[in-house]
């Protein structure tokens, strides 16, 4: 555990590079001495793997290539044929997932457009079970790409270069969110904004049963969102919104959100929200060195806690058949109104003051 938890938070104290580079140091010192330190070599070694293994793209630069090709000749030229094997097939795949991968930010859009395409006329007639399944394998996709350290980094860098994977889900949760807000706006007539309104409640739950706190999290954030919270809802409507608002309660640092999360099983798409919030408030609150200039790794122990459970979450997915039909009519959540643009709409719904439109809802 306590090599796990130094593989998961090394990079809050020390770059990959220089890891390597002492790493290195550490093998070919012990390497060729006696039999008891020839031990350590080997589990440098071996540490040496997973720390390549767990590179992100850009950290396998051509450099750190170039080391452990140049290591591997060096295994060769000792007759030590096992552990060059293990590491050249090792840097191999690295580079090959490298030329496969796609680049993260080049289907990222998050724009604020007042002119909305229309809104798919199916979408109601979809089951919400259907739906929440299809939002819930857009988001599995997105979480089992983001690398644990880049959530790490993200509570001490907040660089959207170090933490791509992290900040495209992100965006994905906020546009899903300010897409339901549109849906649900952008009707002329009272009893069609309640369809939609009544249709995210019952996706909600469905989502909560396929242990998906993010889209729930996306939906509910903007159904009790403050331009659509103002509009009157018929009453077993706010009931509902009432009780699923339990869940994500602030009180208690989220008591019951994190009970919750305890007692679920994989696979779970967690709030990523939280889990930045929880490693932001340690980083701010713990000395990354203790007074004798030695690594304060108590601090990095709780980070590892904390993640070690989205860890946890990602080594499980879900078993979701892709229904193309339906996630076309999500148009990847990109038809949506800025915040706005949709306090507008609700105003004009709904004006301010003591000259409020009337809703009439069918019985």
């Amino acid at each position: 555990m306590y090599q796990e938890a130094f593989l998961t938070t090394y990079r809050t104290f020390i770059s990959p590079h220089d890891l390597i580079d002492k790493l290195l140091y550490r093998f070919h010192k012990f390497h060729h001495a006696s039999e008891k330190k020839k031990k350590v070599a080997r589990n440098t070694f071996s540490l040496l793997i997973r720390v390549i293994d767990e590179l992100s793209q850009k950290e396998m630069n051509q450099a750190t290539t170039e080391k452990m090709m140049s290591l591997v000749f060096e295994l060769l030229c000792q007759g030590d044929l096992m552990l060059a094997k293990v590491l050249r097939k090792k840097v191999i795949e690295k580079c090959e997932s490298k030329k496969t991968a796609p680049d993260p930010f080049s289907s990222m859009t998050f724009t604020s457009s007042i002119t909305l395409k229309s809104s798919p006329s199916d979408f109601l007639f979809y089951k919400s079970h259907d739906i929440a399944e299809q939002m819930t394998l857009l988001d599995a996709e997105l979480f089992q790409k983001i690398e644990i350290h880049e959530v790490s980094l993200w509570a001490r860098e907040q660089s959207e270069e170090l933490s791509p994977n992290l900040t495209e889900f992100t965006e994905h949760f906020n546009k899903m969110s300010y897409w339901c807000r549109t849906q649900i706006l952008t009707h002329d007539e009272a009893k069609d904004r309640e369809k939609y309104f009544f249709k995210f409640i019952k996706i909600m739950k469905h989502l909560r049963k396929l242990n998906n706190f993010n889209s729930y999290l996306a939906i509910l954030s903007a159904v009790d969102s403050a331009p659509i919270r103002r509009l009157e809802w018929p009453r077993q409507n706010l009931e509902a919104l009432k009780e699923f608002c339990q869940l994500i309660d602030s009180s208690g640092s989220f008591r019951a959100y994190r009970q919750a999360l305890a007692e679920t099983e994989p696979p779970c798409i967690p709030y990523i929200g939280l889990i930045l919030q929880d490693l932001t408030f340690i980083n701010i609150g713990n000395q990354d060195l203790l007074p004798d200039g030695s690594i304060n790794f108590a601090k990095r122990w709780q980070q590892f806690n904390i993640l070690d459970n989205m860890r946890r979450f990602k080594k499980c997915n879900y078993q979701i058949k892709r229904n193309e039909k339906l996630i076309n009519c999500f148009n990847d959540f990109d038809d949506y109104l800025s915040e706005e643009s949709l306090w507008q709409i609700s105003e004009k719904i709904k004006p301010r003051g003591g000259n409020k439109k009337r809703l009439e809802f069918d019985s």
